[in-house]
């Protein structure tokens, strides 16, 4: 219980340090032009039809560099905790 308990604090943390990170590149990036270079990475929607139920699957992930910043920092308070 407590491993999956410290797994999903990592996975919040590295949220809010992802979120952190990509609000923070996009108001940097009008004065630093290098911080607005996203790399969007992920699976595409598929879609699977069974005429009485429709299900889209995919997700994308939109990462710049403060971003990777962000996830950084977030796993480094985790280990800190």
């Amino acid at each position: 219980m407590a491993k999956s308990r410290n797994l999903w604090i990592l996975i919040i943390l590295m949220t809010i340090g992802g979120l952190a990170g990509s609000a923070l590149g996009q108001i940097l990036s009008p004065a630093f032009p290098f911080l607005a270079n996203f790399v969007d990475v992920g699976l595409q929607p598929g879609v699977l039809n069974l005429l009485f139920l429709t299900v889209t699957f995919g997700f994308t992930l939109a990462i710049g560099p403060l971003t990777l910043l962000g996830f950084l920092l977030g796993y480094l308070v985790y280990r800190r905790l």
